[in-house]
């Protein structure tokens, strides 16, 4: 979420992968330039940093510069529900150390959102050409929306047939980061990276005026002072994909630390 987040991911990512052992890292870029959408010039400085790919959502398109790069670059999704003949991709499958293939699908709710094609059907339409534990090794969904329930309700759907479906959008870390009954890794928000001194990664001033008086006043921009790391971990069976842990990352001031142990 703006200079501060994502100065925070790139500082922390190349020390995250070693401490954590991470064979694998999304970072959902949407809000890392000024809060609304990002760069080529951003996403390569976080892909640079040690992420394996970049999603997005609402603001996608925001900065009108991806244009021109996203239909190129296959680390770099948007939902996979926007409507054709949009540019880019909504899933992609990369390579993994040891020989494994991972999924990244990246959809988008319609709760309280833009208007957009059906995601569970656009998810589904995915899942039918690739069989976790099979064709690939982990699949994973981040699933960009506002409602808690239409989030909860994309997890149970896809339990047993993802490693992990995890929210983003609300930019609060929930607590609910467990393990579905048939094995898929769920937490209904991943939080925002950046700094929690604010209104969801807004400086504060702004959004209070508009509750206040429902007049705009500025633009909104972001916060600035130091940022906290929110994720989640999740660490996959070999055999058939789905998690055999998960658990909330947060690091940095504010809230409550939680970082993984990984011997």
């Amino acid at each position: 979420m703006g200079r501060s987040g994502r100065t925070a991911v790139i500082d922390a990512l190349p020390d995250l992968r070693e401490k954590l052992k991470l064979d694998f890292v999304v970072v959902n870029a949407e809000n890392a330039a000024s809060g609304f959408g990002t760069t080529s010039k951003i996403a390569g400085q976080v892909i640079q940093a040690g992420a394996d790919v970049l999603t997005g959502g609402n603001h996608t398109f925001d900065q009108k510069e991806l244009l021109s790069v996203i239909d190129n670059d296959v680390r770099i999704l948007r939902p996979v529900n926007y409507p054709d003949p949009t540019p880019g991709r909504g899933y992609a499958v990369y390579d993994a150390p040891r020989g494994k293939k991972v999924l990244v699908i990246n959809a988008m709710g319609r709760v309280f959102m833009n208007p957009m094609d059906c995601p569970f059907k656009a998810v589904d339409k995915v899942l039918a050409k690739y069989r976790l534990g099979a064709t690939v090794h982990a699949v994973i969904v981040d699933f960009h929306g506002e409602a808690t329930s239409e989030k909860m309700a994309m997890g149970h759907y896809l339990d047993g047939r993802a490693s992990l479906v995890v929210g983003t959008h609300s930019h609060v870390p929930t607590a609910d980061a467990q393990i579905l009954p048939g094995g898929t890794a769920y937490q209904t928000d991943a939080g925002m990276c950046g700094d929690y001194n604010s209104v969801i990664g807004m400086d504060k001033t702004e959004p209070i005026s508009r509750f206040l008086t429902k007049i705009n006043r500025e633009r909104f921009s972001p916060a600035g002072g130091e940022a906290t790391v929110c994720g989640t971990f999740v660490e996959t069976d070999d055999r058939t994909g789905l998690a055999k842990r998960v658990e909330p990352l947060r690091l940095g001031p504010r809230l409550i630390e939680s970082l993984p142990i990984v011997e």
